[in-house]
């Protein structure tokens, strides 16, 4: 029986796939072009990632230690799971399962939680090996994970996978600065901010002027080498996954290209791409696949028995 099918975990399934669609339009329109069982299997991963997070990045009336020790129970019901095969978790109930499908090792998850809870310890980071660390953990082992169950023909899929997941975090600091700076979270390195003549001070007051203009667009160019180089790997995953990466790659770069057009002010409100920019994204990808699949069947055809 088809995993998400079951009737003991179909509601799981539904649940993680309600929460990509709710919490990443984005990402969720992406998933679209995956095999079906990659897809589900998708969900479940981000789901259990969207869980994580939002333990800190919803307000709620809860003290650091309190959040610290949530943090501390999801991550005990996680090594339960892992030696176990099961869990009653409404989100760990379903990424068990892909997990030990498709090999996740317990190390990635575990690092994930991790830098959720450097969100809580730390709200500024001194250089950019500092908030690294961060990104790695918080979205570089979700590139890792995502591999695994993609599929890989190279194991230096690996190392592309993790600069996508860094390129993708960064963007997300870029797009967020206003609102992260409202909750007193500056992910910008200080040393970077001092290179270009500023501080936290700019950040919190909203300063706009040549300097932090030049900032960032510094941020962003260096995303942008980040998925650059990202790009080596994609050809190292099963050819329906490398569609649907690619269309995730380009639909989150053009949230930079939104910055930019915002004469690189990122305190305009956050930017998003267009329903209809990404579904155009979409649908190119979605012919490029087919294309591919018509030229192997006329190859197939035409070659000697």
């Amino acid at each position: 029986m088809k995993f998400w099918a079951n009737p003991a975990l179909k509601p799981a399934f539904n649940y993680a796939r309600l929460s990509t669609k709710h919490h990443s339009k984005s990402f969720f329109a992406a998933t679209r072009l995956l095999p079906v069982e990659r897809r589900w299997a998708t969900f479940a991963l981000y789901g259990f990632c969207r869980f994580a997070d939002n333990l800190i990045d919803n307000p709620r009336d809860r003290s650091d230690k309190e959040l610290l020790a949530e943090i501390d129970h999801l991550i005990s019901e996680l090594q339960i799971a892992y030696r176990s095969g099961e869990s009653e978790h409404p989100i760990i109930r379903s990424f068990i399962v892909i997990a030990q499908k498709f090999d996740i090792p317990v190390d990635y998850p575990l690092d994930l939680l991790k830098g959720v809870k450097m969100d809580i310890e730390i709200n500024r980071y001194n250089s950019f090996d500092d908030l690294y660390l961060f990104c790695y953990r918080v979205a570089g082992v979700v590139g890792l994970m995502m591999t695994h169950v993609l599929g890989y023909s190279n194991d230096d899929a690996f190392i592309y996978a993790e600069k996508l997941g860094i390129a993708m975090q960064l963007t997300n600091i870029l797009r967020d600065i206003q609102e992260d700076k409202n909750v007193d979270r500056i992910y910008i390195p200080q040393q970077e901010l001092n290179q270009f003549g500023l501080d936290s001070n700019d950040i919190v007051n909203e300063t706009v002027n040549t300097n932090m203009r030049n900032l960032i667009k510094f941020q962003i160019e260096r995303a942008h080498s980040f998925y650059s180089e990202s790009s080596k790997g994609i050809p190292m995953l099963n050819f329906e996954s490398q569609i649907a990466i690619n269309a995730a790659s380009k639909i989150y770069r053009g949230i930079l290209d939104k910055i930019k057009e915002n004469n690189y002010n990122p305190f305009l409100g956050r930017v998003f791409v267009s329903h209809k920019k990404k579904m155009n994204i979409i649908l190119n990808e979605y012919i490029k696949m087919n294309s591919h699949r018509i030229v192997n069947i006329f190859n197939h055809n035409d070659s000697p028995n």
